[in-house]
Order: C-alpha cells, then sequence, then structure tokens
C-alpha cells in the first residue's frame, strides 16, 4: 500500500510491476510515460484540437471508461473498510497491508455471495 499522495507512475516505476508478454493494458492519464515491454498499452484517445474523434475512436474510449468504471467500483467497494481508505496509526511493518488484503477479500467475499443470490 501506499499514500494517496503518491504519483501513480512513481509507485510502478519503484515497484517494477511484471505482466505476462502479450498482456493488454487498459491505462488512464495517470500513467502517461510509463511503458512495459511487450505489452499491448491501450489509452482513450484525446479529441485533436479543432477536430472531431472518429466513430471507432470514440467507440473505443466507451470501452476503455466502461472497463475503468468496474475498477473503480472494485476500489470502492474495498474501501468500505474504514481502516483502508482512514489514516492508518498503526506502526508495526506490514500491518498496512495486511489491513488492505482484509479489505479486498471482504469485498470478494460480499461480492461472491452477491453473484451467488440471482
Amino acid at each position: 500500500t501506499h499514500e494517496g499522495k503518491k504519483h501513480d507512475k512513481k509507485i510502478c516505476d519503484e515497484e517494477e510491476i511484471k505482466c505476462p508478454k502479450n498482456s493488454i493494458c487498459y491505462r488512464d492519464n495517470g500513467f502517461q510515460g510509463y511503458e512495459m515491454e511487450e505489452i499491448d498499452i491501450r489509452e482513450p484517445k484525446k479529441k485533436p484540437r479543432n477536430g472531431e474523434l472518429t466513430e471507432e475512436e470514440k467507440n473505443n474510449n466507451k470501452l476503455i471508461s466502461s472497463l475503468r468504471v468496474i475498477v473503480e467500483h472494485v476500489i470502492s467497494g474495498a474501501k468500505r473498510c474504514r481502516i483502508v481508505k482512514d489514516v492508518f496509526r498503526n506502526t508495526k511493518l506490514g500491518y498496512d497491508d495486511l489491513a488492505m488484503e482484509i479489505a479486498c477479500g471482504l469485498h470478494n467475499y460480499r461480492s461472491h455471495f452477491r453473484l451467488a443470490s440471482y
């Protein structure tokens, strides 16, 4: 886990995140300039000055946005546990990561039973 004010790209540079070869990465503006070898990176296309996006570009942007919404909902589901979103005052090494893992596990548990009830 990292404090909220730390930039996403800086975290990725420090953590040296590894992805399987030929993966697809849908990234947002927080990761501009971040490149990974043998990864297909897709990001929303900006509208050019005094121009318009093509229908294909608009549809691609909608697809990326719809995937982003799903990710944001998962993050907010984990943040229902206040220990994850509030200031964590425990100074023992690794407890902040453990709290995040437990919050994610609880979110997955809720999601599993929510889907099973349909």
